[in-house]
Parts: structure tokens; sequence; C-alpha cells
């Protein structure tokens, strides 16, 4: 978490261009992105040279040839204004668009797209002399700063693209547990929080794996996976990637629920999402074996359709659904609260209030975690009903100290050693035959107590009674004051 001095210089930074002219916060970041990359791919080439150098030899990942040293962010930094809002322009922009893939980052597979919106050499020297004084050279406060420059982005929510609250995505990852063995995706990753939050959970509690050769390759190749159609927040999300020192995860632009991606099937063995639920679709395009099993336009049904078949049999699942998938009446809605029932091993449903969401959207939402076995295993569910998550539930989301979070977390990890049947409480189970009674109907409230306060009412003599009392006062008071007047 950045404070202070670096927090002003962020500011300030988002600030200059809201003063030249770009008041989007999705814009602003992708043209601080498009800097960022360029002094990375300088500072790559600094540090490759620098080993060289001690080594007595010659550079061998060479990104910049003697010809463009020009277009390195240690050289072109100081040109006057003018030259270097022409030479980023003309030159080093089109240069990290040309490559496509390499240069050790999926960054630059999403750039063909991409915009250079500054519009003239002030704006742009103010930028980049802003940007060389923020201190990057630690991992940490790059990944921080750029989370930082993403918590922007809760301004905007345009067409749909805002991120899921950081600290919603640490709750999930914490109740999912990541593993060192894990291979984990989120199919609508959008600025990758969920990776990057299990980067961090499994950095905090797993530190031993990053000693060990075969996990430590597992960790920078193979174990993120993530994809989104937007290839703005594509480009976003790798950079978020890079600047949190995953090496070379597997980002890609594609639609996950679309026929083209079907051979995707029984290949991670964790996924956690939050993907965008905008109502209904399209048949057509729509993976034929998703239909198959859910024939339904409805995204968030066709959504943990795929998680189901993405998984890996034995493989979890973290998922955020809206409230209306835990009680709708429609047969979709119903088959595939079956299916999780008594197909797979659905673990979990917890209740989030309205307003998580907000500034983008008020309703009520819930967190399923479930497993897939494609042989039953659901004994039981636990439910957790929770009022408060530390911030205020308006559109401003200021903190507050109404947080139910770290009793959430603690009644998940003590379920299977403390008695949970106390409906009256947040944290409760339900037995599955109750379920399948209540037609595989979700909501909380369901199946919690309630807890009603007896209230004694007064009869209508009494109050008859009460009334002629108070009316023989009135009267007397006002006699009293007609004898003083």
């Amino acid at each position: 978490m950045i404070t202070g001095d670096l927090k002003h210089k962020v500011d300030q930074l988002w600030s200059t261009f809201w003063s030249g002219g770009i008041s989007n916060p999705l814009p602003v970041i992708e043209q601080i992105t498009y800097l960022l990359f360029a002094k990375r791919l300088d500072d790559l080439q600094l540090a490759e040279e620098a080993k060289a150098h001690v080594l007595n030899n010659r550079a061998k990942k060479v990104i910049f040839n003697e010809d463009q040293a020009h277009l390195r962010w240690s050289n072109f930094k100081d040109f006057d204004p003018e030259r270097k809002f022409v030479v980023f322009r003309d030159e080093v922009f089109p240069f990290i668009k040309s490559l496509n893939g390499r240069a050790g980052s999926s960054y630059t597979k999403f750039m063909h797209d991409a915009v250079f919106a500054i519009p003239h050499a002030a704006l742009f020297d103010r930028v980049v002399n802003m940007i060389d004084n923020i201190p990057m050279e630690d991992r940490d406060t790059k990944g921080d700063l750029y989370e930082y420059m993403l918590s922007k982005i809760s301004t905007a929510g345009q067409n749909g693209q805002f991120r899921t609250p950081r600290h919603i995505i640490k709750m999930m990852v914490e109740l999912a547990a990541p593993t060192p063995e894990d291979t984990i995706c989120d199919p609508a990753c959008g600025t990758c929080g969920f990776l990057i939050s299990c980067a961090e959970y499994l950095e905090a509690h797993h530190k031993e794996m990053f000693y060990k050769e075969p996990l430590k390759e597992h960790f920078h190749n193979s174990m993120f996976f993530g994809s989104d159609f937007d290839s703005s927040m594509l480009r976003i999300g790798a950079m978020n990637m890079t600047l949190h020192g995953i090496t070379n995860p597997v980002i890609e632009s594609r639609d996950s629920l679309s026929e083209e991606q079907a051979g995707r099937r029984d290949a991670y063995s964790l996924i956690l999402a939050n993907p965008p639920f905008k109502g209904s679709l399209d048949y057509d395009g729509t993976a034929t074996d998703l239909l198959r099993i859910n024939k339904t336009k409805k995204t968030e049904l066709l959504f943990v359709t795929l998680f189901l078949q993405q998984l890996q049999p034995g493989g979890r699942c973290a998922c955020v659904v809206p409230d209306g998938f835990l009680f709708g009446v429609s047969k979709a809605h119903k088959s595939l609260r079956y299916l999780l029932v008594e197909k797979h091993q659905l673990n979990a449903v917890i209740s989030m209030p309205p307003g998580i969401f907000k500034p983008y959207a008020g309703v009520s939402t819930a967190v399923l975690l479930f497993t897939r076995t494609d042989s039953g295993g659901t004994d039981d569910v636990w439910f957790f009903d929770m009022q408060a998550d530390g911030y205020n539930l308006d559109d401003k989301r200021e903190q507050s100290s109404e947080n139910d979070i770290p009793h959430l977390l603690r009644s998940w990890r003590a379920r299977h050693t403390e008695d949970q049947t106390d409906r009256s409480r947040p944290a409760f189970f339900v037995p599955k035959e109750e379920i399948v009674r209540n037609n595989y109907d979700l909501t909380i409230n369901r199946y919690k107590a309630l807890n009603y306060q007896p209230e004694e009412h007064v009869s209508p003599k009494e109050l008859v009674s009460r009334l002629q009392l108070l009316d023989t006062q009135i009267s007397r008071e006002l006699a009293n004051l007609e004898a003083e007047l």
C-alpha cells in the first residue's frame, strides 16, 4: 500500500492528465501503461548490459539495437519537449506495437489496436518527467503503485468495465486457498486482480515453492491463465501482472463463452472469477457444449456452466453470481442449481449485501464455492450472511468499522471443528436434504432463523382511555391559559 509522498506524486500525475484534457480514468491508465512499458524495456536492456559488463560478454537479450538508441527511455526522456513527443509518438510507440509478444511480455500481444492519445508535447513532457521521478525499482512498490492507479477506475465504470473491489478479491482467494500445484484461471480476467491476489497469497503462505525450481518455473510460466475480449483491459491486466513480477502468464484475447474456445475444457484446478453478467446474449457463436448442458441466454448461468466444464475433476471454483441465480424459477436456473448440488459438490453460499459493487451497481450478489466431482458429494452446504464489508454501502464506499469479512474467514476455517448449526448466527450449515425439499433454492433467507422481538400491543379500549385523559389535560391547560390572558 502506498502512502504519503508517493501517493501524492501519483495523484499529481492523474491531475496532470485531467487538466490536459484526458479525464476518463480508463484512457489515462492506458497512456500511463504505454509509458511504463517503454521504461521497462529500457530497464530490461540496462540490466542485461550491466550483467554482460560484469561477465565481460556481449549482451544477449537485446531489445534496442544501436540505431534505436534514441528510442530508449534513458535517452529520449531528456530530449526537449517537442522532440520527445514526436519521437515517442512516431517511433517508440510504433516500435512497442511491432514487438507482438516479444521482449518477454504478453503485454505487446494486445497492442494491435492501441492508440496513443496524449494530445500535445507540453502534457507529454510533464507526464514523462513525473513518471521518471516516481521510484519504481522495487517490485512491490511497482505493483502497489499500479494497483493504486487502477483504483481510479472506480470513477469510470463504463461499458461494464469495473474492478471487483480488492478486499472482495482477497476474501475469495483466502476462501479458495491456492496451492503451489494449482493451475489457476480467470475466464473474464479484466485487470487480472484475482490472478495477482493468488500470486500474493502463494508468496505469503507458500514461500518454500520459490526454492524449488519446478514449482518456481510453474509459478512464472504455467500457473496463471486469464482471458478477456476487451483489448484495453487485456493490456492493463498484462501490465499489472508484469509489474507484480509474474514473468510469463498466459493472458489471451478471447470470448470464453464462444464456440471457438470450446476446446479449453478440463484444464484448470482453480477458477476465480467475477464475470460480466450483462443479462443475456444471442445463441449464435456460444459454445454448443455449454448450451447442451444449460440452454439459456443468461450469461450468469452460462459462465457457471463454463467453470464446471473448464475445471479438472477435483478442481475448485469461487465465483460471484447475482442474487437471481440463487432463486430464479426458470428451468435453466433450477437445472444448474440441481447440477451443482447433485452432480458436483456445492461447498458454500456467501450472501453479500447490496452496495458491494457501487457505484457501478447496487444489486445483491453472492459468492459460490464449489468443487467439480462429476459424482456428487454435497452433504451440507455452508452459508454465511455478510451484512458489512468494511465500507459504507453507498456510492462513496468510504471505510467503515462494520466488517464481517474477518468473522467470515475465521468461521470458514473452523467449519469442521466448530458447531455451526445455530441458524440465528451468520455462519451455519444446511443439510442437502433440506435444500432439495426447497427445490434447490439457495437464498440464505430461506434457511436463516429470524429473531422475532415480541411486541406488546395496547388494546383499543386502553387507547381510547388514554386519548380521553390527554383531551381532559389539554382542556384544563387551555382554561388556565385563558384565565391568565
